[in-house]
């Protein structure tokens, strides 16, 4: 267990220092993710003269808490699969006696280390720009939100490495994220609160592991109704899912594998 650690803690360290060297880009790394901000100045001005069950508060809270999630969620290891795959950079890594999925693992752990000064710094703004909004949620909502947003992080780190496994096959991989993107965006709750949606489209989505990546640990936090059973037993079984057809992806494309890319 000690050999264990002492290593999680050698990657951790080596990569949050390859982090730092990028510092300057991490800024826009944070600023990219503000979306939700933007969408929540046009939620707030609807709310005013809608009626949408939510008040402008409501969804100033919701859209913040978007933006927190999208912070500790967002993921990029297809981008790297593919190029390591491709340009034949894998192959030393399976000389390791480690898995390298823990190299991006560890890489996007230290960036979340790195960047969370300056998302602090936008959430400071945030308040001090629309203090109505400041609220303290209580101890049960704040540990509710740390395990969903664990698990929303890992259930779309295990997607795009699924899709990432594709690049034994293709050298555009990639564009099964694009594709994937394009559904995220609109039914995660990334644009706007599941509670705005129609009741049949509403349930449909919720069979689906869109709404468990963002709206589901932000409404945790905010305190909108949500069923917090249901919810995370669909995080962990589409993270079972996932990891599954991921490791069977991953046996059969080894065995296509050149060394020089697929």
């Amino acid at each position: 267990m000690k050999k264990i650690i002492r290593k999680a803690l050698t990657l951790l360290s080596v990569y949050y220092a390859y982090m730092v060297e990028y510092r300057a880009e991490l800024i826009l790394w944070v600023l990219s993710g503000s979306l939700p901000i933007i969408l929540m100045g046009v939620w707030i001005k609807a709310a005013q003269s809608g009626q949408f069950g939510l008040t402008s508060v409501d969804f100033a809270r919701y859209f913040l808490t978007v933006f927190i999630v999208r912070q500790i969620t967002v993921a990029w290891v297809i981008y790297e699969f593919e190029r390591e795959v491709v340009e034949g950079k894998l192959s030393p890594r399976l000389l390791q006696p480690l898995d390298p999925v823990w190299h991006h693992v560890a890489s996007h752990l230290s960036e979340r280390i790195a960047r969370i000064p300056f998302a602090l710094l936008l959430i400071a703004l945030f308040f001090l720009l629309y203090p109505q909004a400041v609220w303290l949620p209580n101890l049960g909502q704040i540990l509710l939100f740390i395990v969903a947003v664990a698990l929303a992080f890992i259930l779309r780190f295990t997607i795009q490495y699924t899709f990432a496994m594709f690049a034994f096959w293709t050298e555009r991989a990639t564009s099964l994220e694009n594709l994937w993107l394009l559904f995220y965006l609109f039914l995660s709750g990334l644009i706007a609160p599941l509670d705005v949606f129609p009741e049949p489209i509403r349930t449909v989505v919720l069979f689906t592991p869109f709404p468990y990546l963002v709206n589901f640990p932000a409404s945790l936090l905010v305190g909108l109704p949500v069923d917090i059973g249901r919810g995370f037993l669909s995080i962990i079984a589409w993270i079972l899912i996932f990891l599954g057809a991921n490791r069977l992806l991953w046996r059969a494309g080894l065995k296509r594998y050149s060394g020089m890319g697929a």
